[in-house]
């Protein structure tokens, strides 16, 4: 069985890979309640609000919007709370670094199931400038336009 069989996609961020310079990835688990794991199976998540913020040196996941499961109504959770990541402490203070210097962020990239856990693709990246995202609108017309091509040449 191959990894991407074992993984089992929850959400992804597209939004951040149009806004975002990516630096550097990083895999973290999520400390989360039984419910906001319910909902993530249903697919009921929003990254795009998100990010990753170290606090003391721990790691947290701030804003992530998961919405309340309807039958956990007698012990609900708090859907913007923020959610601990259990990151390893020399990737703790890689992302504190980075951080630490000017223009940088984390973002969450894609929410995953891993072997039944659980699992968010955190990304060090940098903003990208409104010039940028042209030259990101332009680069991808013109692959689709030269797939397009090649796509009508073979036929």
């Amino acid at each position: 069985m191959t990894n991407q069989e074992q993984e089992k996609l929850i959400v992804k961020n597209r939004r951040a890979l149009f806004d975002y310079d990516i630096e550097e990835r990083f895999e973290a688990g999520l400390v989360l309640h039984g419910s906001e794991v319910k909902s993530m199976r249903a697919g009921k998540v929003d990254v795009s609000d998100a990010y990753a913020a170290v606090e003391r040196g721990v790691p947290w996941l701030k804003q992530m919007f998961v919405a309340p499961f309807e039958q956990a109504s007698a012990f609900p959770h708090e859907p913007r709370r923020s959610r601990k990541l259990l990151l390893h402490a020399r990737e703790v203070s890689e992302i504190e670094e980075a951080l630490g210097r000017g223009g940088f962020t984390a973002v969450p990239l894609r929410l995953y199931f891993k072997h039944g856990r659980v699992k968010v693709e955190l990304a060090v990246a940098k903003g990208k400038k409104t010039y940028d995202k042209r030259a990101s609108i332009a680069k991808r017309d013109a692959d689709r336009e030269k797939q397009t091509a090649l796509r009508g040449g073979n036929r």
